[in-house]
């Protein structure tokens, strides 16, 4: 009955482990992703609001944008009317500069003709003058003749004289013309320089604005693709958990499985074993009355009767050998028993005792060795294994190559729960846990803290020596 219990409270031990341990771990980090996932989510909306204004932004941007280019256009326009009026303004001044040439060339002309004129008076060869060509008559018709000539000299050389004036008074209008033409064509091209550095100017504007659009809708676009992408990532860390809990749940119902199988096992062990003890008994006492009966029909002497009655005793106990042996026996032609009977009354305790570090527990080189490591699940293989018999009343040595002299070595065929089991890992003998049946061992490993572990298949199958130590 007291292994019975034992086994029982390995099994209801194991599933509360499963049932509790891993997932409540997971599930408290699906609580903090779904708790960063709130965050980024909350951010999204804030960059969505962004992204709104910033479009908000950019409309204004594009007003200002348009506003620009239909002054450009207006410039444009005005640029090509200006170059349009200096090409006419210098056809004016090519067509002024021919007029001023003719002017000149009437100028010289009646020049000629003055010097002309004034020659014709100086036939003598000496300076004549108009009051000498008068005064010198020889008679009163000779000086009204010289009169009448001088007169008419000199209103022909008024006439040109008069129109040399206002020829020089044309040429001087018309060059001072030209000189304001040259001018405004100057002060146009002034302009037009103006207007070009303006709009240069106004087309830079407009590339930065535009350069600023498109700044601010790459950094939204990969401020927003940056807080989806983290979402989706922790969506998919959430999905991978939860199919993490589901396969770990799935191999804690396994591991319950086997060692309910085990617990059933062990109960039939033991109900064998109480029946082959209670027919034992029960042969030895037909063996004595039976014995008892033959003496007294005999009638024999005394000594008669106590060979007899040493002759009962010894074969009742012959009998009752037989039954034990035979019940130690059937382990071995049977996997099923073998692989699933306590070695001892401890063993149980000791197999249970590490069930509430699965799966919240790492393993540490050297640890397990202190209240703090112990306290806060940090292992290394020999000392958890010390530790959780320990639990069960045995002091064990916390190191393999001690654990693997601690009690008497028997075959793998005969290993049984409670068992310990050594594996060739970084050296001989590297690695030891305790066997609790069905071909599985719990310890301290590297890769996941304290667990329960397949030594029939896998990595712990390719490492696993042989060794099997029974913990007396």
């Amino acid at each position: 009955m007291k292994k019975k219990l034992i086994v029982l409270n390995t099994t209801i031990m194991l599933g509360l482990g499963s049932a509790f341990a891993i997932p409540s771990v997971k599930a408290e980090s699906i609580t903090d992703i779904q708790s960063q996932r709130t965050g980024i989510q909350s951010d999204i909306s804030e960059a969505e609001q962004v992204i709104q204004q910033l479009k908000k932004e950019q409309s204004k941007m594009n007003a200002q944008i348009a506003q620009i280019e239909s002054a450009m256009k207006e410039n444009d326009q005005k640029i090509k009317d200006t170059k349009q009026e200096i090409n006419d303004t210098e056809k004016d001044i090519e067509s002024l500069k021919k007029e001023i040439k003719a002017l000149e060339e009437r100028i010289a002309k009646r020049e000629e003709v003055l010097k002309e004129r004034a020659l014709s008076f100086q036939e003598s060869g000496g300076d004549v003058e108009y009051l000498e060509v008068v005064l010198g008559s020889k008679s009163f018709g000779e000086f009204v003749n010289r009169v009448g000539a001088v007169a008419t000299i000199v209103e022909a050389d008024q006439q040109i004289l008069s129109e040399q004036e206002a020829d020089k008074a044309d040429l001087e209008k018309k060059q001072a013309t030209v000189e304001k033409k040259l001018q405004s064509l100057k002060d146009m091209e002034v302009e037009l320089k103006g207007m070009q550095s303006q709009i240069e100017d106004q087309k830079a504007e407009t590339v930065n604005m535009k350069a600023k659009i498109e700044k601010k809708e790459s950094e939204t676009e990969a401020l927003k693709q940056s807080l989806e992408n983290k979402d989706a990532g922790l969506e998919a860390q959430i999905a991978s958990i939860r199919e993490n809990i589901k396969k770990e749940e799935e191999r804690k119902a396994s591991e319950k499985a086997d060692l309910d199988r085990a617990a059933e096992e062990v109960n039939s062990s033991n109900a064998s074993s109480e029946e082959s003890s209670s027919s034992s008994s029960e042969g030895s006492s037909s063996s004595s009355s039976e014995e008892s009966s033959s003496s007294s029909s005999e009638e024999s002497s005394s000594s008669s009767k106590g060979e007899a009655s040493a002759k009962s005793s010894s074969k009742a106990e012959s009998s009752s050998n037989s039954s034990k042996n035979s019940a130690t026996a059937k382990p071995v032609a049977s996997k099923t028993v073998t692989s699933s009977k306590p070695s001892s009354a401890n063993t149980g305790s000791a197999i249970t005792a590490g069930y509430k570090y699965i799966g919240n527990s790492t393993y540490k080189f050297g640890g397990g060795r202190t209240a703090s490591d112990i306290a806060n699940g940090l292992f290394d293989c020999s000392a958890f294994v010390a530790w959780a018999y320990k639990q069960a009343g045995v002091n064990l040595p916390a190191s393999t190559d001690a654990l693997k002299n601690a009690g008497r070595q028997v075959s793998d065929s005969q290993k049984q729960p409670g068992d310990l089991v050594f594996f060739n890992t970084y050296k001989t003998d590297g690695h030891v846990g305790i066997y609790v049946g069905g071909g599985k061992f719990i310890g301290s490993q590297s890769s996941t803290g304290v667990a329960i572990a397949n030594m029939d298949s896998g990595y712990w199958a390719g490492v696993y020596n042989g060794r099997v130590v029974r913990v007396n």
